[in-house]
């Protein structure tokens, strides 16, 4: 919601994994909240800990998610709960842009779950929890990624 704990966390898991396969120019990633009751503030010092114990660097900026950008901008919305499955999809007033939006759920490989948990009210045990979640679902998104660019490959060529 607010761009201070799931989405800056599944950012720096998402782009160390990036980096680390040296795909850094093939994709591009952002986070983004859907309320801007955070925007410009870092990343919750919990979240931060939790990443880095487990070797990533949360950098990014709470910014909230716009509608005219964003949809144009980007492949793959990919929200963290129902909650903000539902808000940004109330956004796409025309219903174009529904193929883009996902839950982070829909690529756990390992994980069985409904949604990534807001760690914000739970202890320190919550965000690791959320970390390892995460790490699970972005492994498997990045296998979505790379999936659709061959497609999209085999299509242009």
């Amino acid at each position: 919601m607010g761009n201070i704990c799931r989405s800056p966390a599944a950012e720096a898991i998402m782009n160390k994994t990036i980096k680390d396969k040296n795909l850094s120019n093939v994709i591009e990633v952002d986070s983004a909240g859907t309320i801007d009751y955070h925007t410009g503030e870092t990343a919750d010092a919990r979240m931060k800990r939790s990443a880095e114990k487990k070797g990533y660097k949360i950098d990014s900026i709470a910014r909230q998610f716009n509608m005219y950008h964003d949809f144009k901008n980007f492949d793959y919305i990919v929200t963290m709960d129902d909650e903000n499955f539902e808000d940004i999809a109330s956004m796409d007033f025309q219903n174009i842009y529904g193929d883009k939006i996902f839950r982070m759920v829909d690529f756990c490989d390992t994980c069985k779950t409904n949604e990534i948990p807001d760690p914000y009210y739970s202890g320190f045990s919550g965000f690791e929890k959320v970390i390892e979640m995460l790490e699970d679902a972005t492994s498997g998104l990045l296998n979505k990624v790379m999936d659709d660019i061959k497609q999209f490959d085999k299509k242009e060529n």
